[in-house]
């Protein structure tokens, strides 16, 4: 489903009826399918979000927008667009430094956070030549680039969720 979140439309996965509702971020190059084996192994009894971080999977691809603040306010909008009174916050490398920021706000209903190889929280230096690449119109190859020989000891089928 869609929900409007901080100007944008972000695509979530929502299933369950736990209490509290677990929360997963995606890492960079992500998706709400990032989580699809974790969430398929959790008992029923977990109420599940995954959200698609903007610029990926089924959410709105702005042009600008892509700071952490802004990813942590469109994780906190969508937690609130949902009605989520308590959850726990999980988030892997990009999404655990969005989850970071999230929690350092101290807001209301958050449970507890589970980080899985966060990106560090204090800026990252990137190499002039791999920011050129990364904003730049190849970014799709350096990212199938990174799941095939950087992300996996094996390539993904295309079955399989990245």
């Amino acid at each position: 489903m869609n929900i409007p979140s901080n100007g944008v439309s972000l695509n979530v996965t929502d299933q369950g009826q736990g209490i509290p509702a677990v929360v997963f971020l995606h890492c960079w190059g992500g998706s709400t399918r990032t989580w699809d084996r974790i969430i398929a192994a959790l008992p029923p009894r977990y109420r599940t979000v995954a959200i698609d971080q903007r610029g990926w999977g089924a959410s709105e691809h702005p042009t600008p927008g892509y700071s952490v603040a802004e990813l942590a306010d469109d994780t906190e909008g969508a937690i609130e667009a949902l009605g989520l009174e308590r959850y726990i916050l999980v988030g892997h490398s990009m999404g655990g430094k969005t989850a970071q920021l999230v929690a350092s706000r101290r807001p209301k209903g958050l449970d507890g956070l589970v980080l899985v190889a966060p990106a560090p929280p204090s800026p990252l230096k990137i190499p002039e030549e791999l920011r050129v690449m990364l904003e730049g119109p190849n970014v799709r190859e350096f990212v199938t680039m990174a799941l095939e020989q950087m992300l996996t000891y094996k390539p993904l089928s295309r079955e399989e969720p990245n």
